[in-house]
């Protein structure tokens, strides 16, 4: 049985994604910034919890040392000017790039070990120079530099290992707001897809409802 660790997973399309991996038959951890709300959130759909805060990476290390499915859902919106507020940078980037790197890297001995390896980074279009970055200016590069970072550790990992970027779409959560034309659960549907891949499924690549997109 494969180990999924999903953050950001106490609400929202996080939870989505962990409670359809729970049913795919993959053991799946809840990570959560809240331990109590990912606790309630693990309990309710039977997986379990672990305190996860991307800002502080000393939270995460030991705990994913057996994981060989991640998906790095975390994260967070500010539509604030690219210049307005270097601290809200700072952690947009944190959240986007230097944490889900800093949990690929640490999840890879175990990959290796294991041989089989799966890393969901839920980006955004807005994270697309082909669509023009739209969106608030710090959460568009937190996402291109994520989708650089698929591409990236696509190239420098083994091939057993698929690393792949999804855009979920306008989603009905805290971030997407009621007007979201999209369910969670309909947003879940890539990810889980690319968190179970076979063996000869694509790597490297950016998707949005199981079909590619453009960088």
């Amino acid at each position: 049985m494969q180990t999924a660790l999903v953050t950001g997973a106490n609400r929202g399309i996080g939870k989505a994604i962990a409670s359809a991996l729970l049913h795919a038959g993959l053991e799946v951890r809840v990570g959560a910034r809240d331990l109590a709300e990912g606790e309630a959130v693990a309990a309710e759909i039977g997986a379990q919890a672990m305190a996860l805060d991307l800002t502080d990476p000393q939270t995460f290390h030991d705990a994913i040392t057996d994981v060989t499915v991640l998906v790095n859902n975390a994260g967070v919106l500010w539509d604030g000017g690219v210049f307005d507020d270097p601290g809200r940078f700072e952690e947009t980037l944190q959240v986007s790039v230097n944490g889900p790197y800093a949990l690929i890297r640490a999840a890879l001995p175990a990959m290796t070990a294991a041989g089989y390896g799966r890393v969901v980074n839920v980006s955004s279009d807005w994270g697309s120079f082909t669509q023009g970055l739209g969106g608030g200016g710090a959460y568009a590069i937190g996402k291109a530099a994520m989708n650089a970072l698929t591409v990236i550790a696509d190239r420098d990992t083994p091939d057993f290992i698929k690393i792949n970027s999804m855009c979920p779409g306008w989603v009905q959560t805290r971030m997407g707001g009621a007007d979201a034309t999209r369910s969670p659960e309909e947003a879940a549907d890539t990810a889980v897809w690319l968190a179970t891949l076979p063996g000869d499924g694509p790597s490297g690549g950016f998707f949005r409802d199981r079909e590619p997109l453009s960088w």
